[in-house]
């Protein structure tokens, strides 16, 4: 067999206009290794066509729903290596779990499902077949991230003693009382329980503190005492989380749509016993540490102090700002070269697999039900198990 160079993928959402599949679809074209022929981009089918259409889809790989594009891609000698989830939670386990079936690798936005017993059965499917299955927690792809990662695990600020993270935004103040009105800003499904399930605040943002916490330090939440506040609302817009890692470490997550001034304030602070190390979102180029004692210093990406994944993974020079999409691209860098050397028959390096998994995906939909609970049983401590 000819060895392959180039991949082939579908997406499922992310019809024209859809903020997050146009940033997928920009992120995996950064790679210039995977080219989409296939796609069911909406429901409505003058939007799904619009969309197969702009993108030079042929007619028949334009498909009028998730079921058939999975079946008939896996027919194909040319079908999609991949698919890109990009649809709201509500779909996501029902369309990863037919591509898993198909024998198709998969990419999914966050939060992987709703239940437990589902992301546990996609985890299951993806390790029997044998299928990489990326999920697309974001701020993971940072370089800067990846450097905060390298320096935790050379020991550079000792052990670790504490976390403190939030992420704090104000697109949903206007629903702090509920009633009739309704927000006209982007994402209006993400405040309804029949498409966002059991969770808003936690679901969407809160699994981004979990996610970049435990890439940096390599611990996850044992336990979690909760509170949170729905104003309201069905689903909550506020949350403040006591966390208890494996390691009996402690920290406190903050997450928020109703702080304003707060656009999308994702901090992460690490503190260890030597020093502290401290990641803002929106100030993605620079990575503050502290040792004890000494000065705080300030890297910059692109840099010659720079290195490991940090510098492999960087696009541009520095000064240049980088952003959200080389993020997602980074992802893609591994997933995409870990789903190249499978379909040629070769074994995934670990710098292939450096890339949210379905596992991590899993550890998100523990995280949120065990935050729901708490705060249902009033702020009790509450297992992930």
């Amino acid at each position: 067999m000819e060895k392959r160079t180039r991949l082939r993928y579908g997406m499922v959402g992310g019809g024209l206009g859809a903020f997050i599949g146009g940033v997928h679809r920009r992120a995996i074209a950064l790679e210039e290794t995977a080219d989409l022929v296939a796609g069911c981009f909406s429901s409505r089918p003058e939007k799904n066509q619009e969309t197969g259409d702009f993108y030079g889809l042929a007619k028949d790989r334009i498909y009028g729903s998730y079921e058939e594009m999975a079946r008939e891609e896996a027919k194909r000698e040319d079908g999609i290596d991949f698919v890109c989830i990009v649809t709201p939670n509500a779909t996501h386990y029902e369309i990863a779990k037919a591509f898993l079936e198909a024998g198709i690798h998969v990419s999914c936005e966050k939060p992987l499902c709703f239940t437990v017993e589902q992301a546990e059965e996609l985890a299951r499917l993806s390790r029997e077949k044998g299928l990489h299955f990326a999920v697309t927690y974001t701020y993971t792809g940072y370089g800067m991230v990846k450097l905060a990662k390298k320096l935790v695990s050379e020991g550079a600020i000792g052990d670790i003693v504490n976390v403190n993270a939030e992420y704090l935004q104000d697109w949903l103040i206007d629903e702090i009382g509920g009633g009739d009105q309704t927000t006209t800003k982007m994402s209006v499904w993400r405040t309804d329980p029949e498409k966002s399930g059991i969770s808003n605040c936690v679901g969407d943002i809160g699994t981004h503190i979990e996610d970049t916490v435990g890439y940096i330090t390599g611990m996850h939440p044992k336990k979690v005492a909760a509170v949170l506040d729905h104003y309201g609302m069905d689903l909550e817009l506020n949350a403040n989380i006591l966390v208890e890692y494996e390691n009996g470490v402690h920290g406190v997550y903050s997450c928020s749509q109703v702080c304003a001034g707060h656009l999308n304030g994702l901090v992460i602070r690490i503190f260890g016993s030597e020093g502290a190390i401290e990641w803002v979102q929106e100030e993605p180029d620079c990575l503050k540490v502290t040792k004890k004692g000494q000065p705080e210093q300030i890297y910059h990406r692109g840099t010659g102090y720079v290195s490991g994944r940090a510098a492999d993974l960087n696009h541009i020079p520095s000064g240049h700002p980088e952003g959200l999409t080389y993020a997602f691209a980074n992802i893609y860098h591994g997933f995409m070269g870990a789903v190249l050397k499978t379909v040629n028959g070769e074994t995934a390096a670990p710098e292939d697999l450096d890339f949210p998994s379905v596992e991590d995906g899993l550890t998100g939909v523990r995280f949120v039900h065990a935050v729901v609970k708490s705060s249902q049983n009033d702020s009790v401590w509450t297992s992930l198990e």
